[in-house]
């Protein structure tokens, strides 16, 4: 239903509110919103059939809309205060996009009649459009030629906000939050003759509210300073690793020491919207280990969708990692709340492969209690044992599996101080025993996701320093890795299980990806190196302690063993069979089948070297 007439006052301090109608002088506010009529859209309801001609903008007064290509595909989804259809008002009248109600929705209709005036006499108000419409032009077509892994690789110059909302230090707080208010934005960024100075959100203003601070203070005393910033160069992907890792949600530009721009979660997420990747925010409105199952669950299904479309191991990794690196960070906010503030500093560590970022679909959880020496077992220990069993029992619940191994923070082999590791690690190094160096290898891929970080960095420097130095560990766990043998027969044939549930079938994990992981981490050791992916420590290794032709034959193949285990995975998964690291080479194809016998003969060749180099006989 349609009305011709609406309450012009109250639509005027609607309008006011957002952008880019708070920056127009109030008459002619009032001769755009003269011609407005208000339009009550039910639920499935196309406001815009794609190519039809359209004269008229809408602005979202109540409800949400869709807006979709013609094949369609998701493109963006608005909400209150923003509009749709203005691209045949600055372009083209044919619509090149569908506009669909998603819920019933009050949509204010300013007709074209209304719009040239003020666009032909306000040039920022007609450029603000122009771009918006530039912004998802482009937007479309990444989504509609990309496989979708593509959109990962979108530089954030691209996208980003060019002019970000600015401020000074001597800002009041209250000051800030009217701008904030005024400009519709999360953020403002803290810029004193040029230079960054630092961040504010509406999470800081939060807090400071919380907190009764005076609003006439300066937000200099708020501000975050200690800022994550990058380069417009910088891929999406990477923004998402490091928004996630830091538990930030802005990040803010920086070329040549100048402020360029600016890019929020929400750029990325609606960047993404057709698959909702960024997955911590999802994960930060559910309660309950069950509510989060769902959320975990549809991460692994992009990741699914992210395999088929051809992603690379490393992104498809590195989304299942940031996955399980929220739902832990979510588990342990929760638990806090539950328990009450922890009565000591500590961190929560990932290790293996969460550590090294490079999960997998059937990947488990192997993880640490990093605590302050501070820590007194009596008065604090039972905090930290419940906090470790729900976080653990949660995670299982929500998707990732106990590790059958029991190395979790719930068991109190893994919840010690800083000191107490130390004494630890250096058993291990002077020491070495099978089962120890089955544990310490674990730990060398340590990573902190919650709590004070600098308690895990005082753990695993001390633990690379000493093993750096300590050759009989360096042999011992070369011997591991020797053993470790590809499952390679006479004349490169393959060598299959023949019995068990898996028969007919070959661990890629057992005697490939495993060794790889091995090999990378020794060297890595032995170079004293931080660096905790494979991929990285090979890179690093190379013409160091292994020539360039090895590392480079080994990140090949390491990159071809993932990928073949992660399509398998995914046919495991789509016939509700266990997730597992064995496949059956009969799936394979003929190039595949040698492929796969290619990589197993490289480890095979890096491992005989490491048998000349190594003690590895007397061991």
């Amino acid at each position: 239903m349609t009305t011709p007439s609406v309450e012009v006052e109250e639509v005027l301090r609607f309008l006011a509110q957002y952008e880019p109608f708070s920056r127009l002088p109030a008459d002619a506010l009032s001769s755009l919103t003269a011609g407005i009529e208000i339009h009550y859209a039910r639920k499935g309801e196309v406001l815009i059939h794609w190519g039809e001609v359209n004269d008229a903008m809408g602005v979202i007064r109540s409800g949400a809309v869709d807006v979709m290509d013609e094949d369609g595909i998701l493109l963006d989804r608005r909400d209150v205060g923003q509009s749709f259809g203005y691209s045949t008002l600055v372009s083209e009248p044919q619509s090149n996009y569908q506009m669909e109600a998603v819920e019933d929705s009050l949509i204010l209709m300013i007709p074209r009649e209304a719009f040239a005036p003020v666009a032909e006499e306000f040039v920022e108000f007609e450029r603000y459009y122009s771009g918006l419409s530039v912004r998802i032009r482009v937007a479309a077509d990444q989504i509609r030629h990309d496989s979708g892994s593509d959109v990962l690789r979108t530089r954030l110059g691209d996208f980003a906000i060019t002019d970000p909302a600015q401020t000074t230090s001597s800002t009041t707080l209250q000051q800030a939050a009217v701008l904030m208010g005024q400009r519709r934005v999360s953020s403002l960024l803290i810029i004193d003759d040029a230079i960054l100075r630092g961040i504010i959100t509406d999470r800081d203003m939060r807090v400071a509210v919380a907190k009764n601070v005076d609003g006439s203070r300066p937000v200099a005393e708020v501000m975050a300073t200690n800022l994550v910033t990058v380069h417009s160069d910088t891929l999406v992907f990477e923004a998402m690793l490091i928004m996630a890792e830091k538990d930030i949600h802005h990040l803010p530009l920086v070329d040549h020491g100048e402020v360029t721009g600016i890019v929020a979660a929400a750029d990325i997420m609606r960047l993404m919207q057709h698959d909702p990747l960024y997955i911590s925010g999802d994960l930060s409105r559910q309660n309950t280990p069950e509510e989060m199952r769902e959320v975990f669950s549809a991460a692994q299904r992009i990741a699914v969708r992210f395999i088929e479309r051809g992603a690379s191991t490393e992104e498809v990794q590195g989304l299942l990692t940031v996955s399980a690196d929220a739902l832990a960070r979510r588990l342990l906010t929760i638990a806090e709340e539950k328990l009450g503030p922890p009565p000591v500093a500590y961190a929560f560590a990932v290790l293996g492969s969460q550590g090294r970022r490079e999960m997998g679909l059937a990947s488990d959880q192997d993880n640490a209690l990093i605590l302050s020496d501070e820590y007194d077992a009596d008065r604090h220990g039972e905090y930290f044992r419940e906090l470790a069993e729900f976080v653990n029992k949660g995670l299982a619940t929500a998707g990732q599996p106990l590790c059958p191994g029991d190395m979790m923070a719930m068991n109190p082999q893994w919840r010690m101080t800083v000191s107490q590791w130390a004494q630890t690690f250096h058993h291990w190094v002077t020491a070495p025993e099978p089962d120890a160096l089955l544990y310490a290898q674990t730990f060398f891929d340590m990573r902190g996701i919650a709590g004070e970080d600098s308690l895990v960095e005082q753990v695993h420097t001390q633990a690379v320093k000493s093993a750096s130095a300590a050759p009989r560990m360096h042999a011992h766990l070369a011997a591991l890795a020797v053993r470790r043998e590809p499952p390679l027969g006479v004349f490169r044939g393959l060598t299959l299980t023949r019995r068990g549930e898996h028969a007919h079938t070959l661990n890629v994990k057992a005697g490939g990806l495993a060794a790889i992981v091995q090999i990378a981490r020794l060297f890595g050791i032995i170079a004293g190196q931080d660096t905790l992916s494979t991929r990285s420590r090979l890179a690093q290794s190379a013409g160091e302690s292994m020539s360039h032709g090895a590392a480079d034959d080994l990140v090949d193949a390491f990159d071809f063993l993932t990928s073949i285990s992660l399509r398998a995975q995914v046919g495991q998964l789509n016939r509700d069979e266990e997730v597992t690291y064995h496949i059956d080479p009969r799936n394979l194809t003929t190039l595949e089948r040698e492929n796969l016998r290619d990589a197993f003969q490289i480890i095979k060749r890096v491992q005989s070297a490491m048998a000349v180099k190594f003690p590895v006989r007397n061991i």
